[in-house]
């Protein structure tokens, strides 16, 4: 289920290239707010307020992952690349775009920067038209109106004309695969990133459950005392995870996403436990493991050691800020050793250190075409 915030926003033009303008504005909030799941008509209207040029109008429906706030600066910016220049103390003034947020969620905002819903809706026929297009059931919170009432009691008697010409949604795509592994060291963002795929598209989550087992916290404590029994409740606990989540996939979801594999067992207990621990180890492992399903697609998340240590601390888990860069470089020396073995397990790496898919969404859309031409390679073989 996609829970996501809905905003509206509304785009004008009177100057340069009015539609190629907005064509460029809908890609650019596409690349960095979120997708544009709906589009209204294009309108025709007067300039308000001062001597110019036609507008060419719309509103458009964006499901974000960002603030209003965040949506807000992020549109400021758009409007700066696009060519627009605010002048103070000048009131309306003609310009290469606007971008306003309409509606965010039913959420009631006003601060210094930002009023949602916008103040003027109910006066203005190029957003009233334009919104009544793509949700004319939409209930202003402070009015208690609908937009097609507000459309009929409007008192904006200015003309206003739909054109031919057309804007087009943009909903990013992912090639699905029946089970999706995405791995990666503590701190890559792997849980992160499957959270994302799974609530954009529909996918049942299933995410290890390290915060519940009561060895994690002794072990960084006490290593060598506490390695063995840790690797054995994880051990046991993905193993029942795993047959009851990925053995009864979810009718209602289209495919599985987990953050982690069985294999990750045998990674890291060959790091933390003893020789003769680790022999008694993988052959239990062997055996639990024989008939567990594997994942169609095996995505590694590189990130260097220091990245690594920056977002263990930031997400501040009291337990993880004494992790020792040598531990997190013996870890991933474990993983490519583990790929390197195996001749059955077709493993993807992505380095992601240079990107921040959770805070920029154009690092998050490319992550999705990459392992998405993974999944196209594996689909025509």
């Amino acid at each position: 289920m996609n829970l996501k915030p809905t905003t509206y926003i509304a785009l004008g033009s009177n100057r340069g290239e009015k539609l190629q303008l907005l064509r460029k504005a809908v890609d650019h909030i596409y690349n960095r707010i979120g997708d544009v799941t709906k589009v209204s008509k294009l309108y025709k209207t007067p300039a308000l307020g001062f001597e110019g040029d036609d507008f060419l109008n719309a509103v458009i429906e964006v499901k974000t992952r960002y603030s209003a706030e965040d949506t807000l600066e992020k549109l400021l910016n758009i409007e700066l690349e696009l060519g627009r220049i605010r002048i103070k103390n000048k009131g309306y003034q003609a310009r290469t775009i606007d971008l306003d947020i309409i509606f965010y969620d039913d959420m009631t905002i006003e601060t210094e920067t930002l009023i949602v819903p916008h103040p003027r809706l109910a006066e203005r026929k190029f957003v009233l038209y334009p919104l009544a297009d793509i949700a004319p059931e939409l209930k202003h919170p402070k009015l208690g109106q609908s937009i097609t009432d507000l459309v009929t009691s409007t008192s904006d008697t200015s003309y206003i004309e739909p054109v031919s010409d057309q804007l087009n949604t943009k909903i990013a795509t992912f090639r699905q695969v029946s089970y999706l592994t995405i791995e990666g060291n503590i701190g890559s963002g792997k849980t992160s990133l499957a959270e994302m795929i799974a609530e954009d598209f529909n996918g049942k989550l299933i995410l290890e459950r390290f915060k519940d087992n009561p060895f994690l916290p002794k072990f960084y404590e006490d290593q060598a005392r506490f390695a063995f029994p840790l690797e054995m409740s994880f051990l046991a606990d993905r193993h029942k995870q795993l047959m009851d989540d990925i053995s009864q996939l979810d009718l209602f979801s289209d495919f599985a996403i987990s953050d982690y594999n069985p294999n990750k067992s045998l990674i890291f207990s060959k790091v933390t436990l003893q020789e003769d621990e680790y022999a008694l180890y993988k052959k239990i492992f062997n055996i639990m493991y024989s008939d567990v399903p594997k994942p169609d697609v095996y995505v590694y998340l590189y990130q260097n050691t220091e990245r690594l240590l920056k977002n263990i601390q930031k997400r501040g888990r009291d337990y993880e800020q004494n992790i020792s860069p040598d531990y997190l470089r013996r870890i991933h020396e474990g993983y490519l050793n583990f790929f390197n073995s195996q001749n059955k397990i077709d493993v993807k790496i992505i380095d992601i250190s240079d990107l921040d898919f959770v805070a920029c969404r154009e690092d998050y859309l490319f992550l999705l075409e990459k392992i998405s031409e993974i999944n196209s390679k594996l689909s025509i073989r």
